[in-house]
């Protein structure tokens, strides 16, 4: 016998502005069937049913999305390595075992904070070669073509290599050889094919499929790898051992840059061997602010994603909005308002400090803040054409990886990196096994015209120059409690990033939730324009219906983001997977 609850019709729920968690849970047609219990037996298990479990471990933890990199991340732990040798390992092995958005050919942004309270910033985002021009993705008919995206012109100067080699020097403790060792024995030695690496690879024919080198090592010459599989790739592996032996020397000015800058050469591509030779990673302050008693230590520009973080919070600090509680539709109503007003600031001011004013300060003053915060109608969507600042934001492409890393010392890094999108160019260039970025689809094309996909548009202060770095929205973070450390880290998804990491410091800070159940949340996304609420099934029907009679424009969505975070809990470290990947959380 069964009793069946239609909590559609259920007056509380329909009544309530925070539809209860048995009402969340409940996602897939109109009735949840129970066996038969006594009614408070099953509202009092129903917080149950939705809890999460983290990982725990005393002394270390390393949250990645792949099992093996996370695995190289604690074998460097436990070795005596500390965090930052450990986050350097483990972005080698991702090149290895995650050639979607793991690499060598890419770029990305470092955080960390050591035991002693210093923190710093390491920007080693591609840039555009010494050829690029502003205009240079525009056809005769004056719009943007799809050489940004795919094939040889589309990538940046590459700078992880760089950036990897810089912090390790600076910052940790063992040898080189020791922490790219592992990778190298990955891509030597070969590893499993995992389902979701069999899976990606499939959907990703089309772009590799172009380009002889990468058809031959990710596509097998169109006998697609399955799971259960061994994957090695030589090219690779002898490309990190020579890494391994010269450093990242080798890469920009050894054997690996001549034959990327050959490869460039013969197929129309831009990068040069000078290109490579100059490129440098940049050690920058990171941004920091407060957000109801905590410390927020984040990314600044060149990265959008910090800035948006503390923006974002500012406007939400005093409106009481988490009163309402996780997935109401009052709390995700202020929090998407507030989303959508820095999204306006994020596409007219923001882009590479290095060639533009960006007003970071100006943008983070509390009164600034209180006008924009004044302007939020707790019951009315404001339409985001009424919402100005500047031209509608840049597209990005959402295929990046986050990792975090906290060792036995209280050392913490926060790791966000990336080929721009899935696979990257396509190109892996010819002998090295390197998966080159598509990251120039990161600047404005036609500053002022819409994206190619029709979904936004680009502004002037990210346009193309040489040796000028895109614009970007990661935003790995380190939060602070009472001057300790609390929490590390960080997501990949495009513009989402920065929505995504907002929402799991949310559930931490304001709504009390494990780090496990925090990161599980169903999420949701609003960047101005286009003007739509992006929400992950799994909210509340009520609460969809709710934001809707606001005024939102709901679009229901499969995933967004994957965060990996830990969170310092009385003396243990909880690690965080996000389920919405293969990755793992371990520790000792």
């Amino acid at each position: 016998m069964v009793m069946a609850l239609t909590f559609e019709s259920n007056l509380w729920c329909k009544a309530a502005e925070r539809a209860p968690p048995w009402c969340t849970l409940r996602v897939v047609g109109e009735m949840r069937v129970f066996h038969l219990l006594p009614i408070w037996m099953i509202l009092a298990a129903a917080p149950v049913l939705s809890a999460q479990e983290p990982v725990r471990a005393r002394h270390a933890m390393v949250v990645t999305v792949e099992p093996h990199a996370t695995e190289v991340g604690v074998q460097v732990l436990e070795s005596g390595g500390n965090a930052v040798d450990a986050a350097v390992a483990v972005g080698f092995a991702l090149a290895v075992t995650h050639p979607s958005a793991g690499n060598l050919g890419g770029g990305g942004f470092m955080l960390l904070r050591l035991a002693n309270g210093q923190a710093s910033f390491i920007d080693f985002r591609e840039r555009a070669p010494s050829r690029a021009e502003r205009d240079m993705y525009l056809g005769k008919d004056g719009k943007p073509t799809k050489d940004s995206d795919s094939g040889y012109r589309a990538s940046g100067v590459p700078g992880t290599p760089r950036g990897l080699e810089l912090a390790q020097r600076k910052y940790g403790v063992k040898a080189w050889a020791h922490v790219v060792q592992p990778a190298w024995r990955l891509a030597s030695k070969g590893f499993i094919v995992s389902y979701g690496l069999a899976h990606g690879l499939n959907l990703s024919q089309e772009r590799l499929n172009r380009f002889t080198d990468s058809k031959r090592i990710f596509l097998r010459g169109g006998q697609l790898y399955e799971p259960g599989e061994l994957f090695r790739q030589p090219e690779l592996a002898r490309t990190l051992k020579r890494i391994m032996k010269l450093g990242a020397k080798d890469f920009y000015e050894g054997e690996t840059a001549h034959l990327i800058a050959a490869d460039m050469q013969a197929n129309g591509g831009l990068i040069t061997f000078e290109d490579l030779r100059q490129y440098k990673a940049l050690e920058r302050e990171p941004l920091t602010g407060f957000y109801h008693g905590y410390s927020i230590i984040t990314a600044p520009p060149p990265s959008s994603g910090g800035l948006g973080i503390l923006q974002i919070l500012g406007m939400l600090e005093s409106t009481g909005f988490e009163k309402a509680g996780a997935g109401s539709a009052l709390a995700t109503h202020y929090m998407a308002e507030a989303m959508r007003r820095y999204f306006a600031d994020r596409s007219g001011y923001l882009g590479d400090p290095d060639f533009v004013d960006v007003p970071s300060s100006s943008l983070l003053d509390p009164n600034y803040l209180s006008e924009r915060r004044n302007t939020i109608d707790s019951e009315h969507a404001t339409p985001s054409s009424l919402i100005s600042a500047g031209l509608p934001g840049i597209h990005e492409s959402q295929n990046t990886t986050h990792y975090s890393v906290v060792d036995t010392l209280g050392n913490a890094v926060s790791v966000t990196y990336t080929l721009n999108g899935s696979y990257g160019s396509g190109v892996t260039a010819a002998r090295t096994g390197v998966l080159l970025n598509n990251e120039m689809d990161d600047f404005s094309a036609k500053p002022g015209a819409p994206n190619q996909g029709q979904m936004s548009y680009a502004g002037e202060a990210n346009s193309i120059q040489p040796h000028k770095t895109p614009l970007s929205s990661m935003a790995p973070t380190i939060v602070l409690k009472d001057g300790n450390l609390y929490a590390v880290l960080g997501s990949p998804g495009g513009p989402t990033i920065i929505n995504t990491v907002l929402e799991v410091i949310v559930n931490l800070v304001d709504f009390k939730m494990n780090v496990a159940d925090a990161v599980a949340r169903p999420r949701f996304h609003h960047q101005w324009m286009p003007d739509r609420l992006q929400v992950e099934r799994g909210f509340s029907p009520d609460t969809i219906e709710r934001l809707k009679a606001r005024g939102h424009s709901v679009e229901l969505i499969s995933r967004q983001g994957e965060v990996a975070a830990i969170v310092v809990n009385h003396g243990w470290l909880e690690g965080a997977a996000d389920p919405r990947t293969e990755g793992s959380a371990k520790g000792y």
